[in-house]
């Protein structure tokens, strides 16, 4: 193996030639490895990856886009980075992404839709190959943005099924609706909505929770709702606001697991037996919802699948193929535990 001392070139910078000298190899399979590691094998991919690290290689991905027309980046918008949701929903596409050689650049919309489209317009400065977008709810601009030159796109976590257009995710108006649904089984008439954050995809699982409802006769819930941003403690703090307004409610969906833990906790403080007194249910599933005591019933939503998924059919498209689906549902489960 070439000593680090053969880093030094005229120009300080390392070249190609080098490390496929480094690795006994071509200089084809060098850009290869940086550019479309799957079609490497990998024995020879290690080896390269070996040579590059020793001599302190830096792939030019701005040569390379040149060489090829394909920047090899790929522009994902999600609402946070610190919800664990959204985390999941990355790894899935980095999985599938990076084993094609592509990298993500990831901003952070903040649920807001102006700040998508000025991140966006940021980003589209990179040359992106493709997008990935949470949600179906975009401003007008955004959607031109995608459309003069036609750049692929693949929308996240919701259902779009309009003709131009390609989503992976489920239905938040059913999940919704399934709590509503287990809420009515076991007989809760007295049952209230809590949210906060109020993005589209809260909505839509309010909008199902009361259709639901409304079509089995039940009275329309008691609502909170609330734009603040979404945590345990916000959820302890609405806990008591929806019980001083109505103290005899029997059930409360919250919109996310993070207020429903925050509420469970607090009821615990409060000595408010669940369910006995107030059955509690979330949507999500995450990690810690099993483990409460008692554990959380709540939806589980397919974060990391949609990440794969939606990578997957971005990959299609920015191959030139058509994918078998346009709008591809991958459902969700609602898990009954103790807390309902």
């Amino acid at each position: 193996m070439t000593s680090r001392k053969s880093r030094a070139t005229a120009s300080g910078r390392v070249r190609m030639q080098q490390v496929a000298a480094a690795a006994g190899t071509s200089m084809i399979s060098v850009s290869r490895t940086f550019r479309e590691p799957a079609l490497v094998s990998p024995g020879l991919r290690a080896r390269i990856e070996e040579a590059a690290a020793l001599l302190g290689y830096v792939p030019d991905r701005a040569a390379s886009a040149l060489a090829s027309a394909r920047s090899m980046n790929v522009a994902v918008l999600i609402p946070s980075i610190t919800n664990l949701v959204f985390v999941e929903m990355l790894a899935g596409i980095d999985e599938v992404l990076s084993a094609q050689g592509y990298q993500m650049i990831i901003a952070t919309t903040g649920y807001t839709a102006s700040e998508e489209l000025r991140l966006l317009r940021g980003l589209l400065a990179f040359h992106p190959d493709g997008v990935l977008l949470t949600g179906i709810d975009h401003l007008p601009q955004t959607l031109r943005l995608l459309e003069n030159p036609v750049l692929p796109a693949v929308h996240m976590m919701e259902l779009n099924n309009r003709a131009d257009s390609y989503s992976v995710g489920f239905s938040q108006e059913q999940g919704g609706a399934a709590v509503a649904r287990h809420f009515i089984e076991r007989g809760f008439r007295r049952t209230g909505f809590v949210a906060a954050q109020l993005d589209p995809r809260t909505l839509a699982r309010r909008a199902g929770f009361n259709q639901a409802l409304r079509e089995a006769g039940w009275a329309p819930p008691w609502e909170l709702l609330t734009p603040e941003r979404s945590s345990i403690a916000l959820g302890a703090a609405l806990l008591d606001r929806i019980l001083r307004a109505h103290p005899d409610v029997e059930a409360l969906f919250f919109c996310n697991d993070d207020l429903a833990q925050g509420a469970l906790f607090h009821c615990q403080r409060l000595g408010i037996a669940v369910p006995e007194r107030l059955a509690i249910c979330g949507f999500n599933d995450l990690p810690a919802s099993a483990w409460t005591s008692p554990a959380l019933t709540t939806v589980e939503t397919p974060r990391e699948s949609v990440g794969r998924k939606a990578a997957g059919m971005l990959l299609e498209l920015m191959a030139g193929r058509v994918p078998e689906t346009q709008c591809l549902d991958l459902g969700f489960t609602l898990h009954v535990r103790e807390s309902s």
